[in-house]
């Protein structure tokens, strides 16, 4: 049963009288306890989508087309009183930087309390005894003493628990985590995707893992979105796109990724950089990068085409049937 269906997405920002779309043409679906792994370079409209389905991007005067399905409700014609009974309560983001998304001059056990109280309707003391018991299942250390110290006091590990705390203390449906493991050390990040698994797996909520770190997504991911520029070029199950991708940009981040036993100075990189958004070139947007682009690909955008087995890829090599080699 699908829980969460995006359609088309594309958020628009007028700047200097100028109509900037940097996303567009997003789709996807989730089911409940189902893990998605959204990956692309920076740049590519990563966090920009999450911000849309949370309804964050028209408070920086962002405007948001298309269908955001979940459950019954299509979010984006809600009211924004409306989408706060759901943001925080139903749908919960763990965002990119938990130094600096905690408030410094509070608790972190207050900060955890807080949702708790908004969302859960609960007392002042009901949400400490809930904070603490969410704090010793994230495994944090003597949680009592912890409770009562501030962000500045913790290590990045913590904080990060911290955050996620948050996330999940009210029992949302749909979690979606923007780079959680960034600035940790390898033990903290295995620690922090060990919980979102077990997560997922024991309470069926669906989480919606954004980062660049393709490692982490081949360990907890169900599927895989692969976004460039701002479009989506390349969407399917986690072994059939990481066994046989078919996109070249998707193949490009594959063969970037080190392995035990490569040659010495054979580690391969993505020559260019992602363009900027106004700066986008006709046709496919990756065409100046890619090594097998013909000159349709810098005048027609690809349509998404579905492969054999269900995969779904964003390029013209398919629509002219012939294989990527």
């Amino acid at each position: 049963m699908t829980f969460l269906k995006v359609t088309d997405l594309a958020v628009e920002f007028t700047v200097d009288k100028r109509t900037l779309v940097p996303v567009s043409g997003i789709s996807f679906e989730m089911e409940p306890g189902e893990v998605l792994g959204m990956v692309g370079e920076t740049g590519s409209g990563k966090s920009l989508t999450a911000h849309a389905i949370m309804g964050l991007t028209s408070l920086v005067g962002g405007k948001v087309s298309g269908n955001v399905q979940f459950g019954n409700v299509d979010l984006l014609t809600l009211s924004r009183s409306e989408i706060q009974t759901i943001r925080g309560a139903k749908i919960s983001f763990i965002p990119q930087n938990p130094m600096t998304s905690l408030d410094p001059v509070y608790r972190v056990g207050d900060q955890i309390v807080e949702g708790l109280r908004k969302h859960l309707k609960i007392n002042k003391w009901q949400a400490k005894r809930q904070a603490l018991d969410l704090m010793e299942q994230l495994q944090i250390p003597n949680p009592e003493r912890v409770f009562e110290q501030y962000p500045h006091q913790l290590s990045g590990g913590l904080k990060q628990r911290i955050v996620i705390a948050i996330g999940i203390g009210t029992k949302p449906q749909l979690l979606i985590a923007d780079e959680p493991t960034t600035a940790l050390d390898v033990t903290v990040q295995a620690q922090i995707i060990r919980l979102f698994k077990e997560l997922t797996v024991a309470k069926s909520v669906g989480l919606l893992l954004i980062t660049h770190d393709l490692g982490v997504i081949a360990q907890v991911c169900d599927k895989i979105v692969v976004l460039y520029a701002g479009n989506l070029v390349e969407y399917g199950d986690i072994k059939t796109v990481f066994k046989n991708p078919k996109h070249p940009y998707t193949k490009a981040l594959l063969d970037c990724i080190p392995y035990i036993g490569m040659k010495k100075g054979s580690l391969r990189a993505i020559q260019g950089n992602v363009p900027a958004s106004g700066n986008f070139p006709s046709g496919c947007r990756y065409n100046p990068r890619c090594p097998f682009a013909v000159a349709q690909c810098k005048k027609e955008m690809p349509a998404m085409i579905e492969l054999e087995g269900g995969a779904r890829v964003a390029c013209n090599k398919y629509s002219r049937e012939t294989e990527l080699v």
